[in-house]
C-alpha cells in the first residue's frame, strides 16, 4: 500500500469587528481597570455585558460598575496550556461571579494546583501591565482574602463614559491541526511531485474529478480508476484580487481563476500569470508553471492556443 500523507496545517486570519456602545464601554473600562456590567429591566447585572436582554430581547444600555473581586462558581483544571492562552503554566478555568454581578465571567485563575481551587473561593482580577482595551487586559484572576466589596449604590460608580473609547478590535483566529489527505488525494499529491495531474473517474457517471475526493459527490460511490489530465486547461471563470494577503509575496492586482484541465469534469483553483490581469478572460487556454522544486504548479499562464468555445466549458463554471 502506498504511504498516506499527513502534515501539520495552520489556518489563520485576523478577525476585525466594530463594537457597539455597550461592548465599547466594557473594553475601554478594562483598559482603565474598571469592570462594567449592564443592568436589565428586572434589575439583574450582567457581566460581561450584552446589548440585548437575554429574556425580553429589549435593548439595554444601563451600564454599572462592579467589583474586580468575586466568587468562583465552577471551575476546570487546565493541565497543558496551549499557545495564546492567558498563562503558560497549568491553571484553572474559572467562572467568576464578580461582586455586584448576577452572572459569571470566564477567565483563568493563577493557582499552584487543582487542590488549591474550590467552588466558593474568593478571587480578584490581576490586571495586565499593558492594556489596550481587550479581554486580555485582565491577565487572570488570583486568590483573594481581603474585605468584601461594598457597592457604591445606584447612581454611583463609573458610568461607562471614557476618553478615547475603543471602537473596534482585531482578534487573531487560528486553527492548528494535522491534516491527512487520504488515499485519493495522497496519490494526487504524489503525482504533482512528478509534474503530473491525476484525477479519479466515477464508475457510475464517468466524470473525472480533480483533485480526486475518493468518492463521487454526485453518485456517492467510491472512485478508484485514476486518470491523468491536462497539462493544458481552460479558464472557466475568475476574479481579480486587489487586497494583498499577509505573507503572500504577490503584488496586487492579480487573477485567481477556476481552471478546467483537459479531461477533467471539475475545475480547480489557480493563479493566472504571464498576462496582464485585465486581459484574462473566460475561455483562455493555459498551462501550468511549476515551482522551482517542481512539486506543484505555482501558477498558470497562457499556452498560445485559441480560446476555447463557451459550449466546451459551460458545464464547468
Amino acid at each position: 500500500m502506498p504511504e498516506v500523507l499527513k502534515a501539520p496545517l495552520v489556518v489563520e486570519f485576523p478577525f476585525t469587528r466594530s463594537l457597539g456602545p455597550v461592548q465599547s464601554a466594557f473594553l475601554t473600562g478594562l483598559r482603565e481597570r474598571v469592570v462594567l456590567g449592564v443592568r436589565t429591566g428586572d434589575g439583574r447585572t450582567l457581566v460581561p455585558p450584552v446589548e440585548y436582554d437575554p429574556v425580553t430581547a429589549e435593548e439595554i444600555r444601563d451600564l454599572v460598575e462592579v467589583a474586580p473581586t468575586g466568587t468562583v462558581t465552577t471551575w476546570a483544571w487546565n493541565h497543558e496550556p496551549r499557545r495564546g492562552q492567558p498563562l503558560d503554566t497549568p491553571f484553572a478555568w474559572v467562572l467568576v461571579r464578580l461582586d455586584g454581578a448576577d452572572t459569571g465571567l470566564l477567565h483563568a485563575l493563577d493557582t499552584p494546583g487543582p487542590d488549591a481551587v474550590h467552588t466558593g473561593m474568593r478571587v480578584r482580577v490581576r490586571w495586565a501591565d499593558e492594556r489596550s482595551g481587550a479581554i486580555t487586559d485582565i491577565a487572570c484572576f488570583e486568590p483573594y482574602d481581603g474585605d468584601p466589596w461594598q457597592s457604591a449604590g445606584p447612581g454611583h460608580g463609573h458610568d461607562g463614559r471614557f476618553e478615547d473609547m475603543v471602537t473596534g478590535i482585531v482578534a487573531p483566529a487560528r486553527l492548528d491541526y494535522v491534516y491527512s489527505p487520504g488515499r485519493a488525494q495522497s496519490a494526487y499529491i504524489n503525482a504533482l511531485a512528478e509534474q503530473r495531474t491525476v484525477g479519479e473517474r466515477c464508475p457510475s457517471c464517468r466524470k473525472v474529478y480533480v483533485p480526486p475526493r475518493g468518492a463521487c459527490p454526485t453518485c456517492g460511490v467510491a472512485t478508484s480508476e485514476r486518470v491523468e489530465v491536462g497539462p493544458g486547461g481552460t479558464v472557466t471563470t475568475y476574479c481579480i484580487v486587489n487586497i494583498k494577503a499577509k505573507n503572500l509575496d504577490i503584488e496586487v492586482p492579480y487573477v485567481y481563476a477556476h481552471i478546467a484541465l483537459d479531461g477533467a469534469d471539475l475545475a480547480l483553483h489557480g493563479r493566472i500569470g504571464g498576462i496582464p490581469y485585465d486581459q484574462v478572460r473566460m475561455g483562455l487556454r493555459v498551462e501550468p508553471v511549476w515551482t522551482a522544486g517542481g512539486s506543484y504548479p505555482d501558477h498558470y499562464r497562457p499556452n498560445g492556443e485559441p480560446d476555447a468555445d463557451y459550449d466546451m466549458y459551460k458545464e464547468l463554471l
